[in-house]
């Protein structure tokens, strides 16, 4: 798993899945609170290519910072 981690930080625009890595949750829970009618919305802010959904890394590690 670290090795998966330290290839993730090298990248700039994380997928939802290497997001779910890197923060340590589920893919399911990013999911659900990135939804568009979301009650309770994912704390960073998603960046939507298309149909992608993207986390830019920088945006992440300020709301770890954040804790």
């Amino acid at each position: 798993m670290d090795r998966d981690k330290n290839q993730i930080i090298s990248k700039r625009l994380l997928s939802v899945e290497e997001a779910a890595v890197y923060l340590g949750i589920s893919p399911r829970t990013i999911y659900n609170q990135t939804g568009r009618k979301s009650k309770q919305p994912f704390p960073v802010r998603v960046k939507r290519i298309g149909k992608l959904i993207r986390f830019d890394i920088k945006d992440i590690e300020a709301y770890i910072d954040s804790l």
